[in-house]
């Protein structure tokens, strides 16, 4: 299992340029124990579980390789990413730090939940997106009416 060594900064992730300047404007000085593991097996097209404390970085953990991953200006109109959490008020945390971290690249990023009117998200998913941040009960009902499509997502 590779790791990124203790001392190594974000520069030693291999991540784009503009994801390595959106995490200084953010003020990241370098990653996490969870994200030196999670980030190198994750770019690299693996599957992995992780597990950590509140508040340790695990948003950035799995959003900055679905950034990373992502085709820039390659918008084929389906999300290519999904992102499954529990509640809204983690479908909104999660959906303005993945639009935080790819605003550089242009990334699109729509949160998907109930509680709020559907013709919103229905008018976003038409124009297209690139990730789609949903709760499982307003992720079922898209999938349902046929508005979210998940035939491109890949992550």
């Amino acid at each position: 299992m590779e790791t990124v060594p203790e001392t190594a900064g974000f520069s030693e992730l291999a991540l784009r340029p503009e994801l390595l300047a959106a995490l200084t404007e953010l003020g990241y000085e370098e990653p996490t124990p969870i994200q030196r593991e999670a980030i190198p097996h994750l770019l690299a097209g693996r599957d992995l579980l992780g597990q950590a404390a509140t508040g340790t970085g695990k948003t950035a953990a799995f959003a900055l390789p679905i950034v990373q991953r992502l085709q820039a200006g390659e918008r084929k109109g389906n999300p290519t990413s999904l992102i499954l959490v529990p509640t809204r008020e983690l479908a909104i945390q999660v959906a303005e730090a993945v639009h935080r971290y790819g605003r550089g690249l242009g990334v699109q990023v729509l949160p998907v939940y109930g509680g709020q009117p559907i013709f919103h998200q229905l008018k976003a998913l038409r124009r297209g997106v690139d990730v789609v941040v949903a709760t499982p009960g307003r992720a079922l009902d898209h999938l349902s009416r046929g508005s979210l499509v998940l035939d491109a997502v890949s992550m």
